[in-house]
């Protein structure tokens, strides 16, 4: 049988006949949850460096971090196309003129074919959506939203700063552009039972987005959550519970929904809890595995008479 989950790779393959790979940069961008706009504390799953690689503080170009990421991305994988993923922070969070030079930075770089924007979906208006339209008529434009968790209870317990409403509203404005939206989602969330986790993919299948990166809550040092799982107030997910939320979840999504991601992937030197987190192929192989033993695959419990949210 074909695969059964619609994965990124097969995606961008399919879209441009070769192997392309995303490459991380790091802008500079700070968030609102961390300067005082909404918040000084950030989500209590995040720490100050904010997803970041600090290629920004060592004083690296946005060209310079991506004709480094070619190189290692060749070597690696042979991959002859790249697409610039702005992830740390808020990447929309910034005036539009600073916002233009960055992405016309990296789409001026060999080979770059499209960009992929990490952000929050209160952090995206008129103007900014006006200008990722204008590349999206030429190259591929993906806007990937901090969603978390379709619950506003949960969204509140994490200082996540926005609601479930928002999201959708982020996501309305965006479409009809030219640009595919990805939805970020984190499993085992404080509070959350696998009923609340099963509602947020229900939510996002409904809303007509694109994508989807369904990562794992992992704690990490010096974080909210550290201090939360040092108590004894957190319990971390197992490698077993994960991978059956994880095809739970897949089995709800629309089979066209490209999945960007199955499961986090912390820094070693961050990581507090679980250990398992590091044993990324263990995971997906385990996943491949459990949706082949159980004979079921993405879109399987999809009920293609949901409407998208509006």
């Amino acid at each position: 049988m074909a695969k059964r989950y619609t994965d990124m790779n097969c995606y961008l393959k399919a879209a441009f006949g070769c192997r392309v790979q995303k490459i991380t940069v790091d802008a500079g961008m700070s968030c609102p949850n961390r300067d005082g706009t909404l918040s000084h504390r950030g989500c209590i799953f995040c720490n100050a460096r904010g997803s970041g690689t600090g290629a920004h503080e060592r004083g690296l170009s946005i060209s310079e971090q991506l004709e480094r990421g070619k190189k290692a991305l060749f070597r690696r994988y042979k991959a002859k196309k790249f697409i610039a993923y702005f992830q740390s922070y808020t990447n929309t969070y910034a005036p539009l003129s600073r916002l233009r030079a960055l992405y016309d930075e990296a789409l001026a770089v060999d080979d770059v074919v499209g960009l992929s924007i990490g952000t929050r979906p209160d952090c995206v208006d008129g103007p900014v959506l006006d200008l990722l339209e204008s590349y999206a008529a030429n190259r591929m434009i993906w806007m990937e939203f901090g969603l978390q968790s379709a619950a506003d209870d949960t969204l509140d317990r994490i200082n996540r700063g926005h609601t479930a409403a928002c999201f959708s509203e982020a996501v309305c404005a965006a479409q009809g552009r030219g640009l595919l939206v990805c939805a970020h989602v984190i499993l085992g969330l404080p509070g959350e039972d696998r009923q609340k986790m099963m509602e947020t993919a229900d939510f996002i299948s409904r809303s007509g987005i694109d994508g989807v990166k369904i990562h794992l809550l992992y704690v990490v040092r010096g974080t909210e959550m550290e201090h939360l799982y040092r108590k004894g107030d957190y319990r971390c997910l197992e490698q077993r519970e994960y991978v059956s939320l994880a095809c739970e979840f897949l089995e709800r999504l629309p089979r066209a929904m490209v999945i960007q991601r199955l499961t986090g992937d912390p820094h070693r030197e961050e990581l507090a809890a679980p250990a398992w987190a590091l044993d990324k192929a263990g995971t997906l192989a385990k996943i491949r595995a459990r949706l082949e033993e159980q004979d079921t695959w993405q879109g399987k419990k999809y009920k293609s008479t949901n409407q998208p949210t509006r």
